[in-house]
């Protein structure tokens, strides 16, 4: 099997994208890819506590590779950790990298234009799906998700910490994308067809940060365990 890279948020996107992939029968995943904010200890935009991307990590059962990026991180700084990281990683035989991206073309341009300059690729197993249609697939194939991060100029707040299910769906304005894909929000995975079980969390308070809505979820001891 040719081997891989997958590039993780712990979001939706990324669940189904990874679930197909290995559906496939056609690739090694040598390990999860994500961008970790320092200070913050989170997961990058999603705002989701590193814990709970590693309790994903273990019940995949996949390595996860974490990239540390500072709180304010410019472009120079990102693309300098990415490329040494796709640098490693080209020398273990690995030179694709497998995206959840839906249909924002120019981040696909991004993506292959600095993947290029170090010899990579990428693989786009759900482009151009209809994100209508995608969603009820995720609901419909067992996967589970709630709002971390949402845009207050695109959804209300109260959005926040809501678990995507059918009322989610229907409660959605029609002007956002039900993947959320122009950015209206971000979610974190905690059950899925290939997780081995599914991940506890509580649910903490809802803070505005940097013009965005965060949801803290807070994993329990049990699901925290090595």
């Amino acid at each position: 099997m040719k081997k891989i890279l997958f590039s993780w948020s712990g979001g939706k996107d990324s669940a189904i994208a990874l679930h197909e992939v290995q559906q496939s029968g056609e690739y090694e995943i040598v390990s999860l890819l994500t961008t970790i904010t320092q200070d913050y200890d989170r997961i990058s935009m999603h705002g989701v506590r590193r814990v709970l991307l590693e309790e994903q990590a273990r019940t995949l059962d996949i390595p996860l590779h974490q990239i540390w990026i500072s709180p304010k991180t410019t472009n120079e700084e990102y693309e300098s950790k990415m490329s040494e990281a796709m640098n490693f990683y080209k020398t273990q035989g690995v030179d694709t990298v497998a995206f959840g991206d839906l249909f924002l073309e120019d981040i696909r341009n991004y993506r292959d234009e600095k993947l290029s300059l170090v010899g990579m690729k990428g693989l786009y197993p759900v482009w151009e799906r209809d994100t209508k249609q995608f969603i009820k697939d995720f609901l419909s194939l067992g996967f589970k998700a709630i709002l971390t991060c949402i845009d207050p100029r695109k959804l209300d707040k109260e959005f926040a910490g809501r678990i995507i299910d059918e009322n989610f769906i229907a409660d959605l304005p029609d002007e956002v994308d039900p993947c959320g894909e122009n950015g209206e929000f971000h979610t974190f995975v905690f059950a899925a067809p290939n997780f081995k079980h599914e991940i506890e969390f509580e649910i903490g308070e809802k803070v505005l940060r940097d013009g965005f809505y965060f949801c803290d979820l807070q994993g329990t001891q049990a699901s925290c365990l090595p």
